[in-house]
């Protein structure tokens, strides 16, 4: 039974881009070694929490073609309730509605951001007083990516991509972000023998001054020709490159004018949305606000 006194409480789970992506090499365990800039968009899935009358997890609505326990967000609230216990700490369930806006398999880690707004949330709500390396640790264990929204920080990151340097810095510019139709399987992609791999690694400084680009591009777009024609298309207007593994691609500006301005002479058979870069995540600074 639902304690319908408890309030609904939403947090945005933000979007992410990867300004460049190397991979520098392959570990004995099957990863890769990675560096990586990350930074905020101000484009978000949003989640809703509220606490139950009973121990239950609930999510709506149903994603097709992933279990219920299969989706990150159960996943991350069912490792905080089993701590919980752990810890001989009694917390109740938590109905968790979701609304999705960030395409899933678009590289823009719609679901480790999900995830981490989750530990986030209930964290707060049950009041479990973990930390954010604690809580990060914990996101390691669903998703390399999860940790940097956990930190939610603009970073440089190394390792697997929890190797975490945050970067106040970057210009919070303005972007243009394309989705091709099609759902790129990260796996696929590691695993392809032709991806580049040994890339030398550079420094954070370097990164920063002369950027850097995906490795993982090339052979993206060879399988899946849809990234490649998107790619080519909006070069024709400003330097495009992929975020992540892909499928969506950006493009940088130094207004929401210019953007729209190139997004005006997109096909409209292109889905696109424009979003400002941001260097602290919104779920941030929202939970961690000054009361």
């Amino acid at each position: 039974m639902t304690d319908v006194a408890s309030p609904w409480v939403s947090v945005p789970a933000p979007a992410k881009l990867n300004l460049m992506l190397h991979i520098t090499g392959r570990r004995p365990d099957g990863y890769h070694n990675l560096q990586t800039l990350f930074q905020f968009l101000d484009y978000s899935d949003w989640l809703e929490f509220r606490c139950r009358g009973d121990d239950l997890l609930t999510l709506t609505p149903d994603i097709d073609g992933v279990e219920r326990e299969s989706n990150l967000i159960i996943r991350a609230a069912r490792v905080l309730q089993n701590l919980a216990k752990e810890k001989g700490i009694t917390v109740p369930g938590a109905d968790i509605r979701l609304t999705k806006r960030l395409p899933m398999g678009g590289g823009l880690g719609g679901g480790s951001s999900d995830a981490a707004t989750t530990l986030l949330t209930l964290n707060q709500i049950w009041q479990l007083g973990q930390s954010l390396d604690q809580l990060a640790r914990i996101g390691l264990g669903l998703g390399a990516d999860v940790p940097v929204f956990i930190y939610g920080q603009a970073a440089f990151a190394e390792g697997v991509g929890e190797q975490l340097t945050p970067v106040p810095q970057l210009e919070e510019k303005w972007f243009l972000v394309v989705r091709p139709d099609v759902h790129v399987n990260t796996a696929e992609i590691f695993s392809h023998k032709c991806l580049t791999r040994n890339t030398p690694a550079i420094n954070m400084r370097t990164a920063l001054e002369q950027g850097g680009d995906n490795d993982c591009q090339q052979i993206v777009s060879m399988i899946y020709p849809e990234v490649g024609n998107a790619l080519n298309l909006l070069n024709k207007y400003s330097l495009a490159k992929m975020t992540g593994t892909g499928a969506c691609i950006f493009s940088s500006f130094d207004s929401e004018a210019a953007a729209a301005k190139v997004a005006e002479q997109l096909p409209a058979e292109y889905e696109h949305f424009i979003a400002q870069g941001v260097n602290h995540s919104p779920a941030h600074k929202l939970l961690f606000r000054p009361s």
